[in-house]
C-alpha cells in the first residue's frame, strides 16, 4: 500500500468535500503519518472515511474505543482555529492521533483517557512521532467528564466522541474567547457544536454538521421515563 497517495486521497476525497479549507490544517494533514495512531490490525483502515476499533471486541467499540472519522477530526480540528500560544484540553484521547493534531497547533496539550491500554497506546505513539507538548493523563471515566480544572483555564476543549449534552464544569474551565467541540445528543442523529464563551457568563453556540459518534465514558446520560 502506498501510504503517501493513500494520504493525499484521503484529503483530496474525504476531508476538502468536507468544507475543510485551512491551509495550515491540510498541510498538517498532509505530513502527520496517521498510520502511525492504528493498531497494527486495522492499519488498512487508516485513510478510510470510517471509524477505527482501537480495542478488540464489541464491547469495546461500542463504549467508544475508536477513532473518529477523518473528516470529522479534521473538521473539528479547524473549527476550533488554534493559535500557537494556545493550551488545550482533549477528553479521550483514543489513540492519541487527535492529540499529535491538536499539539502541532497549539502550546500545550492535556488529554484524558480511562483506559488505561488506551493511554499507553497514546503515549508510545506520541513519543514515537516526536510530539513532546501533550500529556496523556489516565483518570477514571467519572473524573474525565469534569475536565481537568488543576491546569485551566484553557483556550479550548475538545471532546473526542459523543456526549448527551456538555456538562456546565467544562464551559467553566475556558477562558474568556475560548472555544468547545463536541459531538451533541442521541442516536440516530448528533451534532457536531461549537461553543464560544465570550465573557463570564455569556457562551453561544453554533452546530456544525450532523455526524454519529461513540459515546464518552463517564458522562450523565438523560433520565428516561418509564410508563
Amino acid at each position: 500500500m502506498n501510504n503517501e497517495l493513500a494520504r493525499f486521497n484521503m484529503i483530496e476525497q474525504q476531508i476538502r468535500p468536507w468544507d475543510v479549507l485551512d491551509p495550515g490544517v491540510l498541510e498538517l494533514l498532509g505530513t502527520m503519518r496517521r498510520e502511525d495512531f492504528v493498531p497494527a490490525a486495522y492499519r488498512a483502515l487508516a485513510f478510510v472515511d470510517t471509524q477505527v476499533p482501537l480495542l478488540p471486541g464489541a464491547p469495546a467499540a461500542h463504549e467508544g474505543a475508536c477513532m473518529l472519522e477523518p473528516k470529522v477530526e479534521a473538521r473539528l480540528l479547524q473549527e476550533l482555529k488554534l493559535q500557537r500560544h494556545e493550551q488545550v484540553l482533549e477528553i479521550g484521547t483514543g489513540s492519541g492521533f487527535m492529540a499529535a493534531l491538536l499539539a502541532h497547533r497549539a502550546m500545550k496539550v492535556h488529554t484524558l483517557e480511562c483506559r488505561p491500554e488506551l493511554a499507553r497506546m497514546a503515549r508510545e505513539a506520541l513519543r514515537r512521532n516526536g510530539v513532546l507538548n501533550a500529556t496523556v493523563h489516565e483518570v477514571d471515566a467519572v473524573a474525565g467528564a469534569r475536565g481537568l480544572a488543576a491546569e485551566g483555564p484553557f483556550d479550548a476543549i475538545v471532546l473526542s466522541g459523543s456526549v448527551a449534552e456538555v456538562p456546565a464544569a467544562l464551559l467553566e474551565q475556558l477562558k474568556p474567547g475560548g472555544r468547545l467541540v463536541a459531538i451533541v445528543g442521541n442516536e440516530p442523529v448528533m451534532t457536531a457544536r461549537l461553543v464560544n464563551r465570550s465573557g463570564p457568563a455569556a457562551f453561544a453556540s453554533r452546530d456544525l454538521f450532523d455526524t454519529v459518534a461513540p459515546r464518552l465514558l463517564g458522562f450523565a446520560e438523560p433520565t428516561r421515563f418509564v410508563f
